[in-house]
């Protein structure tokens, strides 16, 4: 066995090229086991094996610095980088994780769980190096459906401008985690089997150089006739012409070709792209069959494919996409949009039932918001389907397109709140604060898979702008669904469970904490009412006004930031209305990035759990007193 003398770059290194392939395939073997145990982002890394060698035989790590994007295809880098003895770990609380991170590893100089990040990201480390005087290499990896990302584009653009030393590595699989879309990827198909550029551009050379005496004086007249060769017959022009010199394209399981790329890439000055093109899921069959449904894996029996996964009531994602598929079949004014996510966000039936009402546009949050602002001023019901993480990327055209022409655009914001193993790149905490301070917008959580179908009812008939329902990665509570679902009056909240000792205003899963919370308080005398706080923007001012007449102590349970989450909202209500008598607490997601693990051992390394909230309620109850006694979590 080669792979368990890999300690470092050193030792891969050290072994003479005709043995990479045999290490390629037990790398295989390595990630099909060990993540058929713990889960992860498989057919990606299935895909760059090859490519992963022969970067670190190429290159220096950590001094030549490697960049990959998005990060969640570098299991192989760091198997390389001395960290395959913590795999049994992968993606687990403490342990190994995901996506590329500083903190484990000196050769992880570049973190990213949002995809399009690496070209900027490289650009920034060249431009260091050179005003520090170094001379080591910067090597960005990214994939073709990163590139189609708004500031992928833009850094392209400039590295070409400032023509510094840079090596751009494409890693064209076709995929990105679902099928690509666009012209940018419509080109790289038809260049993939074209005539390799450099050759051409080295041939017309040599065939001037050739001419005696008047060589020289035709090569500017034949600049042009080489230019309308190029465009004729030549792959990469879109690149060239963006000032890079273009290689490929290579076969990315050719160890040999990839290695003699490399080098030459290397030894050209000024930007340079390696066109790689790659098998996603390379070297298993079900992860290369459907390399959609492997991109992110849950564990799976080897030889068949077969994924494990519990029986149970259906996610909230599946709710969302089969009730959106019931309300299109009535309003045909309802369009889905998503960035790349169609799978994911649960639309597959609903691009299977409406094609023509479907939009994937690729990795473009930013235009997949301004898009859906210009559909609904057109008179369309545009529901934008996008993780909470990946919301973030569209932050102004939230702002300036949509909010601010009252445009009426439904978001449907998957993986709201703690998201496990994907850890703090994607934890899906911050949009109730980046959303509830914007004017115009409508926030809403559900408590269960059944209160999500009233909120889309709810929001297909609300026509006062945007509104946006948020809801967890996670199966459902099992509650049984009503044929045909009501909407909810906006801003009303739900008293879920009586009680005159203390009042918990949560929302969402929150909502079902809070309940056996309260089941536990009974044993010790006390009523804690519980209340369904479903609205969090607006309010429901008369239940606070309310609330603050009883003068119960109050605590609001959110799993979301508790800085400028719901909790931020009722005490800025209570200091707008001059009320200062309410004993109000807050418990949420404190003011650090939690890193991955279950989403369990995540609520209970920051508190969200049963027994702070039943600490809490003695607390208040232990001291009583007029003012508001305000403590964040």
């Amino acid at each position: 066995m080669l792979l368990e003398h890999i300690r470092g770059p050193e030792d891969l290194k050290a072994l003479p090229v005709d043995q990479l392939d045999e290490l390629a395939a037990e790398v295989r073997q390595f990630l099909i086991e060990k993540l058929s145990v713990t889960g992860g982002h498989l057919a990606s890394n299935l895909g760059v094996v090859e490519l992963t060698l022969a970067l670190h035989y190429v290159f220096d790590s950590p001094k030549d610095k490697l960049i990959f994007d998005v990060g969640h295809q570098a299991y192989v880098h760091k198997m390389i980088t001395g960290r395959m003895h913590r795999f049994d770990t992968l993606r687990q609380y403490k342990g190994l994780c995901g996506f590329v991170k500083r903190a484990e590893s000196e050769h992880d100089v570049w973190e990213a769980g949002h995809s399009s990040t690496s070209l900027s990201g490289a650009m920034g480390m060249a431009i260091a190096r050179d005003l520090k005087g170094e001379s080591h290499q910067v090597v960005a990896i990214i994939g073709d459906g990163a590139l189609t990302g708004g500031m992928a584009l833009e850094a392209l653009n400039h590295i070409g401008h400032e023509k510094k030393d840079l090596i751009v590595i494409l890693n064209d699989n076709e995929m990105s985690i679902a099928p690509n879309v666009g012209a940018l990827h419509n080109y790289l198909g038809r260049i993939r089997s074209d005539r390799h550029y450099l050759k051409a551009k080295e041939e017309l050379q040599q065939l001037l150089n050739r001419i005696p005496a008047i060589g020289g004086k035709l090569a500017k007249t034949a600049e042009r006739v080489k230019d309308s060769l190029k465009y004729m017959v030549v792959p990469g022009m879109w690149f060239e012409e963006l000032g890079y010199t273009y290689l490929g394209p290579v076969d990315g399981h050719d160890i040999r070709k990839l290695l003699e790329a490399l080098q030459q890439a290397r030894s050209v000055g000024g930007p340079v792209l390696v066109h790689v093109l790659t098998v996603k899921g390379k070297g298993y069959e079900p992860a290369e069959a459907d390399s959609h449904k492997w991109h992110g894996i849950t564990p799976y029996k080897i030889e068949s494919g077969q994924v494990l996964k519990a029986v149970g009531p259906p996610t909230y994602t599946d709710v969302f996409g089969e009730a959106l598929v019931e309300l299109a079949e009535r309003d045909p004014r309802i369009v889905a949009v998503t960035p790349a996510m169609p799978g994911g966000s649960g639309l597959l039936k609903f691009a299977k039932r409406f094609p023509d009402r479907m939009f994937d546009v690729g990795i473009a949050e930013q235009h997949a918001a301004t898009m859906c602002a210009a559909l609904a001023l057109e008179g369309m019901k545009p529901v934008f389907a996008v993780y909470s993480t990946f919301l973030q990327r569209a932050y102004d055209q939230v702002v300036h397109d949509i909010c601010r022409h009252n445009a009426n655009v439904i978001f449907a914001i998957d993986r709201a709140g703690l998201v496990g193993p994907d850890g703090e790149t994607h934890q899906g905490v911050f949009d109730i604060a980046f959303l509830r301070h914007i004017p115009n917008m409508v926030l809403m959580m559900p408590k269960d898979e059944n209160e999500l179908r009233r909120m889309l009812r709810t929001a297909v008939d609300y026509d006062g702008g945007p509104i946006a329902v948020r809801y967890p990665r996670a199966a459902g509570v099992g509650a049984s669904l009503d044929p045909d679902p009501q909407p909810i009056p906006i801003g009303e909240w739900e008293t879920v469970r009586e009680g005159d000792s203390a009042v918990v205003l949560a929302c969402g899963p929150m909502v079902g904490l809070a309940m056996e919370a309260a089941e536990q308080l009974k044993r010790d005398g006390l009523q804690l009412r519980v209340v369904n706080a479903r609205f969090l923007k607006p309010l429901d001012e008369a239940m606070l006004l309310a609330l603050a007449g009883e003068g119960l102590p109050v605590i609001v349970l959110e799993e979301g930031a508790v800085h400028g989450g719901l909790g931020g909202a009722v005490l800025e209500f209570c200091a707008l209305r001059g009320i200062d008598h309410m004993r109000i607490r807050l418990i949420g997601v404190p003011d650090r990035f939690i890193e991955h693990g279950s989403i369990k051992e995540q609520r209970a390394e920051i508190g969200l759990t049963v027994e702070r909230i039943v600490s809490e309620v003695k607390q208040l109850r232990a001291r009583p007193g007029r003012r508001a006694s305000v403590i964040r979590s």
